[in-house]
C-alpha cells in the first residue's frame, strides 16, 4: 500500500522512485562539520567574541588555515559571529587643578623604535555590584604592550604611581625615557612626580581639550568590549581578578594587533630583538 501511494506521488511530481529514495537517504546523513568553521567558531569564542573578520582571518592564518576575508565575512555572517557592540567611552580624570603642568614632548609620536623609549599612562573605570573600580594602566608604545598597571576603588595619586612602578620594576627603563599622560590631577601630584624624578623619566602632557591619544583610549576601549562588559562583576576581587588576567594572560600575550602585523605584543618584541641591529656608515 505504501509503495503504491509512493509510486503515486511520484507519478505526480513527475519524480523517479528512484531518485526519491535517494533524495531522503541524502537527507538522513548527518551533515559534515566544515573544519575551517569548526576553526572560526572556536577562535571567536576563544578570544573572546570580539575579534572582527580580519584579525578572525589572521588568528586563522596563524593556526594554518588560509581563508580569504570575505570568506570569512560570509561565514560569520551564516554562523551569526557578530562581534560586541561598543559603548561610549568616558573620560574619568579631572584636570582641574593648579598643579604643575608639563609639556607635550610626545606631540603625538606613537610609534618609537624600541621598547623603553615612550610610554604612555591613563586610568579608567571598571563597573562591579559593589561600586566603582579604578584600573591605572601604563602602555610601552613600541609594543602596545601593557607594563603596568594598578587597580582601587578610587583613584588617588597613589593608584597611578602603583602602576608606573610595576612598570618601572618589570622594565628596568633607562633615565631619558618619556611618560606621556593626560593633565589630570593624579599624573601632575607630587608623589607621582617624585617617582619620576627618582628613575630619571621624563614627563609629557597633552595639550589643554585635546586628552583623547588615541592609543591608550583603544586599549581601554578593547578591555571593556571584550572582557568588561561581557560580565558582571559582584565585587573589586572578582573585577581585578579578571582584568589582571584578560592583561597578563591575553591582551599582551596573545590578542593580535593590527598595528604591530597581527601580532600580540610580548611575540612582536621577542621577534623584534632577534632582528640584528642595522650599523650606519661613518663617513
Amino acid at each position: 500500500m505504501i509503495a503504491d501511494m509512493t509510486t503515486r506521488f511520484c507519478w505526480l511530481l513527475g519524480v523517479s522512485r528512484s531518485g526519491y529514495y535517494a533524495a531522503r537517504s541524502r537527507q538522513l546523513r548527518p551533515i559534515k562539520a566544515c573544519p575551517v568553521v569548526v576553526f572560526l567558531k572556536a577562535l571567536f569564542v576563544a578570544n573572546g567574541s570580539a575579534y572582527g573578520s580580519r584579525r578572525l582571518q589572521a588568528a586563522l592564518k596563524a593556526q594554518g588555515v588560509c581563508v580569504g576575508r570575505y570568506r570569512v565575512r560570509r561565514m560569520m555572517a551564516q554562523y551569526q559571529l557578530r562581534p560586541t557592540w561598543r559603548r561610549k567611552f568616558v573620560h574619568t580624570t579631572d584636570s582641574k587643578h593648579d598643579l604643575p603642568i608639563a609639556g607635550n614632548i610626545l606631540n603625538r609620536q606613537f610609534n618609537p623604535e624600541a621598547v623603553n623609549l615612550a610610554w604612555v599612562a591613563d586610568i579608567t573605570y571598571i563597573r562591579t555590584r559593589s561600586g566603582w573600580l579604578y584600573l591605572a594602566a601604563v602602555m610601552d608604545l613600541y609594543s602596545r604592550k601593557i607594563v603596568g598597571w594598578a587597580m582601587a576603588p578610587n583613584m588617588p595619586a597613589e593608584l597611578v604611581c602603583s602602576a608606573l612602578q610595576m612598570a618601572i620594576a618589570q622594565r628596568q627603563p633607562a633615565a631619558g625615557l618619556v611618560i606621556h599622560s593626560d593633565r589630570g590631577s593624579q599624573y601632575a601630584s607630587v608623589a607621582h612626580r617624585a617617582v619620576l624624578d627618582q628613575h630619571g623619566l621624563v614627563m609629557s602632557m597633552s595639550l589643554k581639550g585635546n586628552c583623547w591619544d588615541a592609543v591608550m583610549e583603544r586599549f581601554f576601549l578593547n578591555l571593556k568590549v571584550e572582557r568588561v562588559w561581557q560580565h558582571d562583576y559582584a565585587n573589586h576581587a572578582e573585577a581585578m581578578t579578571d582584568i589582571a588576567d584578560y592583561i597578563a594572560g591575553f591582551y599582551n600575550n596573545v590578542r593580535l594587533h593590527s598595528s604591530l602585523g597581527y601580532q600580540p605584543p610580548t611575540t612582536y618584541e621577542r621577534k623584534q630583538a632577534k632582528q640584528p641591529i642595522a650599523v650606519s656608515e661613518i663617513i
